[in-house]
């Protein structure tokens, strides 16, 4: 069965809830039909309703800011001729003049499966906001690009809530992004009208490869669901003195600095035969970015059972490899800021807590540490699948 996603089903059907409404959207570069449709000439040529404003998260409608705390700012649409709010820039929740008018409120955004990219958090601070005018909500779903990827990753403490991340959910969490509003409303907004559009004939035990749907990168370092798969791990490199694969066409799947020794980490990372991946070395140059311009060694992660794959394990194995096969002190966590936090470590806002950063620099125990990991996910899988929308 082909899998359709929550745009595709409100272009075949408006919903009756949205017909007849001033109506804002909140979208960027993926919110595409399986034909290709942006989502503004599906509502903006729908005389059932009328589309009033836009609204886009972080790296902006077309995907075109590149990084971290790069702001854009809104402006009129040239075609549509109604206002385009940032939702990345002087506000980040929608202040009372943009939903000035509007009668409902739809969200269409591609999400990748890690608790700490941005857009669920924008979804959240909209949630808020149309909470406090009246506005209903209705989200647009789509795959979990990496569903069959098991939870992996300590819970988020709501002591670390920040912009990347405001639930306490794993860092990898096999949830779509209209389970996700639906787990915020329950604990944090009940008055939230909240209306989930389902996609079709997706499970959870796919990978975005299996739906059939088009891929339309949803941020400038997300080329490809490939990328998705090893994110949740490796993107807590942006955190560390080491180059995340930025300035290169294969971002998160690379991670390397010019300080590594590449085949002694190599040799170290075969000898812990970790699951569902294969480890091979790849240098590089990156183009911008950390280490712009220089040579990097540098480790690239293949995938080999999405099933078996844990991404979040394998990035800290990667990072304790590091540490073991380099010169004392080479890695290094950045200090802060990070998307806005001033205080707290940018490694520790992304993991969930402050513990998995210690264990990497007191040379901890791996495996208790992913078995902490575990006590901590069985709870949250037990409330969740009491309000999963969709079958493994």
């Amino acid at each position: 069965m082909k899998v359709l996603s929550g745009l595709d089903v409100v272009s075949r059907d408006l919903p009756a809830g949205l017909r007849g409404k001033r109506i804002g959207l909140l979208c960027h570069s993926s919110s595409i039909t399986s034909d290709y449709r942006h989502i503004t000439e599906v509502f903006g040529n729908n005389d059932q309703c009328a589309l009033t404003a836009l609204f886009g998260p972080q790296h902006g409608l077309s995907g075109q800011t590149q990084d971290n705390m790069i702001e854009w700012e809104g402006a009129v649409d040239p075609v549509l001729g109604i206002p385009v709010y940032s939702l990345y820039g002087e506000h980040r929740k929608p202040i009372p003049s943009m939903l000035d008018g509007l009668e409902a409120f739809v969200a269409d955004l591609q999400d990748t499966g890690a608790r700490l990219y941005t857009y669920i958090w924008t979804v959240k601070l909209c949630m808020e906001a149309c909470s406090e005018a009246g506005i209903p909500v209705y989200i647009l779903d789509r795959p979990n690009p990496i569903g069959r990827i098991q939870a992996d990753g300590p819970v988020l403490d709501e002591q670390y809530f920040t912009f990347v991340g405001g639930a306490c959910i794993p860092l990898c969490h096999r949830m779509t992004i209209g389970e996700m509003a639906l787990w915020m409303r329950e604990r944090y907004f009940p008055r939230c009208d909240l209306h989930v559009i389902r996609a079709e004939g997706w499970k959870r035990s796919m990978m975005y490869g299996d739906t059939g749907l088009p891929w339309v990168l949803p941020s400038p370092n997300m080329p490809t669901p490939q990328t998705a798969a090893v994110y949740p791990g490796t993107v807590l490199a942006e955190a560390l003195n080491l180059s995340e694969g930025r300035g290169t066409v294969i971002p998160f799947e690379l991670t390397g600095a010019p300080w590594i020794d590449g085949h002694r980490l190599l040799k170290e990372l075969r000898r812990r035969n970790l699951p569902g991946c294969s480890f091979r070395m790849h240098d590089y140059i990156p183009t911008f970015h950390k280490y712009a311009g220089e040579f990097c060694r540098g480790i690239q992660i293949h995938v080999t059972d999405a099933s078996l794959f844990r991404p979040v394990a394998t990035a800290m194995h990667l990072f304790d490899a590091i540490i073991r096969t380099s010169p004392a002190g080479s890695l290094r966590f950045n200090p802060p800021p990070y998307e806005y936090e001033y205080r707290l470590m940018p490694f520790d806002i992304l993991s969930g807590d402050s513990r998995m950063r210690e264990v990497l620099t007191d040379g901890l125990s791996l495996k208790e540490e992913e078995e902490r990991w575990k006590a901590q996910t069985e709870p949250f899988l037990s409330e969740f699948r009491q309000m999963a929308l969709y079958n493994e």
